[in-house]
């Protein structure tokens, strides 16, 4: 909705040439970028390494000692939505995700901000800081200052820190042939989303599951004694999917017709409201994805550029459907049925 403030109404969405994670720079781009940052002579840094580039998962993992793991990330992108509380929930939602999809818990965040000060009045940025902070209290995370810059976009996020047990890690290289796959939260997020930015319309459900913490599906998942794992943000399910894959050198079977979607994410794709960001990722994937006869509608589905989306597990949770299976590696890394 638009947030009424002393100086009028503003529409956040309209700052910003595109709208959460759907403004992640394209994965394959991406790739191209860090490829030549991977491995090198080692750090001689306090504790071990665990999780780094090398299987571009969600956070960075460092063993302290004995079994304690120290997660690090940072998350941050443009509006979402409008509302700017709306907002700055659903951003740290986000970047707690990243936290829970590595198996651990938050523990103290720092604010990123970015705001158009000469067009945005500082009572809208009081508004995306207050949803930040509600959502991460109900994380049980501190937050303790940030960062802030002049910029023409407005952007918002959280860099977090995290603890999780060294030996129980949700990673993306650890699925094995066998194994269930399960989504704890519905797609279409990404089409609601752009449909919001075009027209105005508000779409509750997609607002209620963006800010809904992935804590839940993450401690059942550790302690169900599963080890693969990842959250759907930007990527979109298959191109996150894909992801884990081939870190885990397997093939991903998809069952298009299990996958939950959100009410009137099918009519948003049929009405055009498809983002850039959701093309480039179903463009990434589909040299590696045997489509079979799923029509076009469906690819761009299970592509979309989720915003805080949920975790994808490879085993099965409580409350979350099963999708799909991981198989032995075949002739494409992702086949959709």
């Amino acid at each position: 909705m638009t947030h009424e403030t002393a100086v009028g109404p503003y529409r956040l969405t309209q700052f910003a040439h595109g709208g959460g994670c759907a403004c992640k720079i394209p994965p394959g781009e991406l790739e191209d970028v860090v490829s030549e940052l991977l491995g090198g002579p080692t750090v001689h840094a306090p504790g071990e390494l665990l999780v780094g580039l090398d299987s571009g998962d969600d956070a960075a993992a460092v063993r302290l000692h004995g079994s304690t793991a120290i997660l690090a990330t940072a998350d941050f992108f443009t509006p979402v939505v409008d509302d700017p509380y709306d907002w700055g929930r659903i951003a740290a939602a986000n970047a707690l995700s990243d936290v829970y999809a590595m198996g651990g818990s938050p523990l103290v965040a720092v604010n990123l901000l970015a705001w158009p000060r000469e067009k945005l009045p500082f009572s809208l940025a009081r508004e995306v800081l207050r949803g930040g902070l509600d959502v991460a209290r109900e994380a049980g995370c501190h937050v303790a200052g940030g960062h802030s810059v002049d910029d023409p976009e407005p952007k918002y996020g959280m860099a977090v820190t995290g603890v999780a047990d060294a030996a129980r890690l949700l990673r993306n290289d650890a699925g094995r042939p066998g194994l269930p796959l399960s989504l704890s939260k519905p797609l279409g997020i990404g089409v609601l989303n752009t449909r919001h930015k075009a027209t105005g319309e508000t779409f509750a459900n997609a607002i209620a599951t963006m800010v809904e913490l992935n804590r839940d599906a993450s401690r059942a998942a550790v302690d169900a004694g599963i080890r693969c794992a990842t959250d759907v943000t930007g990527f979109g399910l298959l191109g996150h999917l894909y992801k884990l894959a081939r870190a885990s050198g397997v093939t991903a079977v998809v069952d298009s017709a299990a996958v939950p979607y959100l009410e009137g994410a099918r009519e948003a794709v049929r009405d055009g409201y498809v983002s850039g960001g959701t093309r480039r990722n179903l463009a990434w994937v589909a040299p590696h994805t045997d489509f079979g006869s799923v029509p076009e509608e469906e690819r761009l589905l299970l592509a979309d550029a989720q915003t805080s989306g949920g975790l994808l597990v490879a085993g099965e949770i409580p409350g979350a459907p099963i999708i799909g299976e991981l198989r032995a590696a075949g002739d494409y890394p992702l086949v959709v049925r």
